[in-house]
């Protein structure tokens, strides 16, 4: 009889356990991120030694779907919406349904349960994907009018890029800088990366901004500015408290060199995300039967692949870990160098290739530029009227990029987004309910239902 009313009393509290709301909510949106980006990263990643990624280990899958109510091909807002709130809308939509009617994110109600709320990314705080959760405009262009929804979302942590139109006067909305209006409204607004390492627990709402616009890519950074993974770990310390968290951390970057095709680029910003996934699973760790990890995508963006017919069954990541810069980068430093010596020389150019993309105009091995190759590299210079060679920065940079994607085994085919489907894994308490074949809206709708139970 005693042993029965133990296993019974035992159930019972395994039961009430399970019932439970997870305390601690992580949700990892890669913007631009699919399949593609997160199988060919992963093969990056070990070809740079740093092994398999952590959001490819979680353990939970499935297939998402990720169109919008206006268009099999979603775009970012429209995308965020449906994550953030659970119902689709019209593509350019934030936090409105189709007839523009408020809707609520699953952040609202997470500080409705008394949890504290965190929005982390790494472009401007005020893009499409972190606006999602906290805004609610009939456009995602109205920067200004998404800055004041930040601050009335009395939200306690916002760190990545700063904001775009932040002082935009021509708002018929017009209320002062919006910094200046967050920092009355009682939120410590940093600016600098040492003001953002002095914030500690106790120090109230957060505004942290890493530069005026989006913060630079993992591969171009000089540790002037916090990372992505950074700001995830101060949010982790500011945020933790007895009624647990909810925090959306965006890879926005991801989509921006998608839209590029810049290779190189987007798996180092794919890796600069998994860098705070990692993160969330060491304090998981700690809290395990607590915590709940999501690592999804919006959509996918420029029609990636593992393969390209120059390279036939071959995928070459270690030619890839070679690219030191973005191409923006490179062109930034190329008109530089033009600026500094206006009869800059394609002999002045090959060692600023060599440097940024791992090329060679000699030798052997595969990084040797074929001839074909050099003159594609050649077309980029154009003869003046003086009979002077002038290089054209933009269009080298495209053709080295264009190179770089061929010889890794990297193909495209679009610069914009597609309707792929994208990848969703967790890994916590209530991870089972995110698996199989999901639309994007259950993923909001899903944790909405955890967070009230």
């Amino acid at each position: 009889m005693k042993k029965s009313f133990l296993l019974m009393l035992t159930v019972f509290a395994a039961l009430m356990l399970c019932a439970e709301p997870p305390k601690y909510v992580f949700l990892f949106i890669g913007d631009g991120m699919s399949t593609p980006q997160r199988m060919i990263a992963d093969e990056f990643s070990r070809a740079k030694g740093e092994g398999q990624l952590v959001m490819n280990t979680l353990p939970v899958h499935a297939t998402t779907r990720s169109c919008s109510a206006s268009s099999l091909v979603t775009d970012s807002a429209a995308a965020a919406t449906a994550i953030a709130c659970g119902t689709k809308t019209r593509n350019g939509k934030l936090g409105v349904d189709p007839e523009d009617k408020r809707l609520e994110s699953v952040a609202e109600v997470a500080k409705k349960c008394g949890k504290k709320v965190g929005i982390v990314t790494s472009v401007t705080i005020n893009h499409a994907t972190p606006g999602g959760f906290y805004a609610h405009q009939t456009s995602r262009t109205l920067g200004y009018e998404i800055g004041l929804d930040l601050i009335a979302s009395d939200f306690d942590y916002f760190a990545g890029g700063g904001l775009s139109k932040a002082d935009d006067k021509k708002s018929k909305n017009y209320r002062g800088n919006i910094y200046e209006l967050a920092a009355k409204s009682g939120y410590t607004v940093t600016s600098t990366k040492a003001e953002f390492e002095k914030l500690a627990p106790g120090c109230g709402k957060v505004f942290a901004r890493g530069c005026e616009g989006a913060l630079p890519y993992e591969i171009d950074a000089d540790g002037t500015i916090p990372t992505l993974a950074e700001f995830t770990k101060k949010g982790i310390e500011l945020l933790d408290n007895p009624n647990g968290f909810f925090m959306m951390v965006e890879g926005g970057s991801i989509d921006w060199c998608g839209h590029g095709n810049e290779a190189a680029g987007n798996l180092t910003e794919v890796l600069g995300l998994d860098r705070a996934v990692r993160l969330a699973m060491e304090f998981a760790k700690r809290h395990e039967g607590e915590t709940l990890i999501i690592v999804t995508g919006d959509h996918e963006t420029g029609g990636m692949t593992m393969g390209f017919a120059g390279t036939g069954y071959n995928l070459y990541m270690d030619r890839l870990a070679q690219q030191t810069c973005t191409t923006g980068e490179f062109v930034r430093r190329l008109r530089a160098a033009r600026k500094a010596k206006p009869d800059l020389g394609y002999e002045d150019v090959k060692p600023m290739l060599e440097k940024a993309y791992g090329f060679k105009f000699a030798g052997e091995g595969p990084m040797v530029l074929t001839d074909a190759e050099k003159k594609e590299i050649e077309k980029a210079f154009a003869t003046g009227k003086d009979g002077k060679t002038r290089v054209r920065a933009a269009q080298l940079g495209k053709t080295a990029r264009i190179i770089m994607s061929d010889k890794a085994g990297i193909g495209w085919t679009s610069g914009a987004h597609t309707a792929l489907p994208v990848l969703t894994t967790s890994w916590g308490k209530g991870a089972q309910e995110f698996s199989g074949f999901l639309d994007n809206t259950d993923i909001s709708n899903k944790l909405k239902a955890l967070l009230r139970k």
